[in-house]
C-alpha cells in the first residue's frame, strides 16, 4: 500500500508540474495551446515522468529532474497525437476520449504534436536548475531517445512492417526504439540529474530496457484480451492494421511467460 500511495503521489505531482510549466496565451494562437493541453492532460499514466522521478529520488534529488521528466511526457504525448492521425494508425479514441485530430482536425493535431515536441526542449532550457553540463547531457539523452535512432526510428520500422511477417529480432528492435527509447531515457535522465554516476546511469538503462519490452508485451496482450473501457482506446487495432506483435509471433501464452 505504501508503494501504491507513493506511486499515486508521483502521478499527481507530475501532473502538477506539467501544469506549472504549461503557460498559455490568449491570442491568435490560443487554439494550439488548447489542442496541446487536450492531449497532455487527458489522463495518461505518467509512467515516464514517474520513472524519472523515482530514479532521481534514489540518488537524492527528485525536484531538479522535473523539467526533464515533464519534457519526456510532452514528447510521449506528441508521439501519441501523431500515431493516431489517419496517415498513421488512424485511431479515433485515446484514453477514453476522441483523439486530437477528431476534435481539432488533422492540421491542428499535427501542429499540436510539433508544438509539444518543441515545448519539451523549451521547458528544460527555461527551467533546468542543474549545472549546464548536466543540463546538456540530459537534453542529449532525451533528443537521442526521441530521434531517428530512437522513438522515430522504431516508428519507421513499424510503418514499414505493416502487412508483413517480421522476425523476432526486427520486432524486438522496433519496440526497443518505439516504446523502450523514452522509457530508457526517463531512467537515464532521472539517474543523471539525481546525482548518479555514469555506472549508475548504465545500470538504470539496462533495467529500463527490460521494463520497456515488458510494457510493450503487456500492451500487445491487452490489445487482444483487454476491453475498451480498460484501455481507453479501441482494442484489436493491431490486427486491423496487420501488425506483427508479441502475441501474433509467440502466441498469447508464451507472450505472458515472456512478460
Amino acid at each position: 500500500m505504501e508503494f501504491l500511495d507513493n506511486l499515486e503521489q508521483k502521478i499527481k505531482l507530475a501532473g502538477q508540474w506539467l501544469d506549472k510549466y504549461f503557460d498559455t496565451k490568449d491570442n491568435h494562437q490560443a487554439v494550439i495551446y488548447e489542442a496541446m493541453k487536450y492531449s497532455l492532460f487527458a489522463g495518461g499514466k505518467r509512467i515516464r515522468p514517474v520513472l524519472a522521478m523515482a530514479c532521481a529520488e534514489i540518488f537524492g534529488n527528485e525536484e531538479d529532474v522535473m523539467p526533464f521528466a515533464c519534457a519526456i511526457e510532452m514528447i510521449h504525448t506528441y508521439s501519441l497525437i501523431h500515431d493516431d492521425l489517419p496517415c498513421m494508425d488512424n485511431d479515433e479514441l485515446r484514453r477514453g476520449k476522441p483523439t486530437n485530430h477528431i476534435v481539432y482536425g488533422e492540421a491542428m493535431a499535427l501542429l499540436a504534436g510539433d508544438a509539444l515536441l518543441n515545448r519539451a526542449f523549451e521547458t528544460v532550457l527555461n527551467h533546468s536548475a542543474v549545472v549546464p553540463a548536466v543540463t546538456l547531457e540530459g537534453l542529449k539523452i532525451i533528443a537521442d531517445a526521441a530521434g531517428t535512432e530512437g522513438m522515430i526510428g522504431g516508428q519507421v520500422i513499424d510503418i514499414n512492417s505493416e502487412g508483413k511477417e517480421i522476425d523476432s529480432i526486427t520486432l524486438m528492435t522496433m519496440h526497443l526504439h518505439k516504446t523502450g527509447a523514452l522509457i530508457m531515457a526517463a531512467a537515464k535522465v532521472g539517474t543523471l540529474v539525481g546525482g548518479g554516476t555514469k555506472e549508475d546511469v548504465l545500470k538504470m538503462e539496462e533495467f529500463a530496457r527490460y521494463l520497456g519490452i515488458a510494457f510493450q508485451i503487456k500492451d500487445d496482450i491487452l490489445d487482444v484480451e483487454g476491453t475498451e473501457e480498460l484501455l481507453g482506446k479501441h482494442i484489436g487495432s493491431d490486427a486491423v492494421n496487420q501488425k506483427t506483435t508479441f502475441v501474433t509471433l509467440y502466441g498469447i501464452e508464451q507472450a505472458k511467460k515472456m512478460l
